[in-house]
């Protein structure tokens, strides 16, 4: 794991992981879409996720085409592009958090487009500046990576890659080897989504990623109830991401705020009791 481009504020991730497992507890990481349902709802939202227990923070640049994402996901991405939300807002956002949470981990899940649009150097300075710790680029296959670690490191940004769950023993090495702050691992193919029952986690995939000297890997897709944790966590990994269950609360609640922060906060700590080993 290689963290030498990394300032020490910025080592956010191995603080975390280190002070859960003096606790003996994984770490749970919600994902939300920034500007979903509109830029200053999404604050609160944010706020409460962390508030309610949430170890660190996976959040999405709203985009046009998320391909990687199912429809409950792409809707909260058409949500937030209704109001014609700019990246800088949402980097803005993103500074607010950051200000008042100084040692939370925050990641950034985006999409190529976004960015190389100005420049991938420009994009990484931005997010750098608003106290962003990784960036992964959802459709970036670690084999076509270099350029965007590259930048991400002379920004003090961590990359994180995707470890898909039929991944080849060389893949799953190049992951390891390119990923810092943690290694993001699919429980199954296919686009994120909660209606179907998270897939065994293969604890297989997992040794294998410690074994090459990865950093810590999150299991993320399909991830949407307190049994999915506990799994995951049993099978090795050292946390997970739900991001379709959160959605789908915000998504359910459009019209009654106060109602959707209290469903929110309470299937945080819910999903954070899990963590516990």
């Amino acid at each position: 794991m290689n963290s030498k481009n990394v300032s020490q504020e910025q080592q956010r991730y191995s603080k975390m992981f280190e002070a859960l497992a003096e606790r003996n507890q994984g770490a749970f990481v919600p994902f939300v879409t920034l500007a979903d349902p509109d830029l200053a709802t999404s604050e609160q939202i944010i706020r409460t996720l962390i508030e309610n227990g949430a170890d660190a923070l996976e959040l999405g640049l709203p985009f046009s085409d998320p391909v990687a994402d199912g429809p409950v996901i792409q809707a909260a991405n058409i949500r937030a592009l209704k109001h014609h939300v700019t990246k800088q807002q949402c980097f803005d956002l993103i500074a607010r958090v950051r200000a008042d949470y100084p040692e939370i981990p925050i990641g950034l899940l985006v999409y190529c487009n976004l960015v190389v649009a100005n420049g991938a150097d420009a994009f990484y300075a931005q997010a750098a500046a608003a106290g962003v710790d990784s960036v992964l680029v959802a459709d970036v296959p670690v084999k076509e990576g270099a350029s965007f670690i590259a930048a991400a490191h002379g920004a003090g940004i961590q990359p994180i890659f995707i470890a898909p769950p039929d991944a080849s023993p060389t893949t799953l090495a190049k992951v390891a080897a390119a990923s810092e702050g943690y290694i993001y691992l699919l429980s199954r193919s296919g686009v994120t989504g909660d209606n179907q029952a998270s897939a065994a986690p293969a604890a297989e995939l997992i040794q294998a990623l410690r074994d090459a000297g990865g950093a810590p890997p999150l299991l993320g897709f399909g991830i949407a109830k307190p049994e999915h944790v506990q799994a995951a966590i049993a099978a090795g990994a050292a946390g997970a991401i739900s991001g379709s269950a959160i959605v789908r609360i915000i998504a359910d609640n459009l019209d009654h705020t106060p109602s959707m922060l209290e469903k929110l906060g309470g299937f945080v700590r819910e999903m954070k009791t899990a963590t516990g080993k």
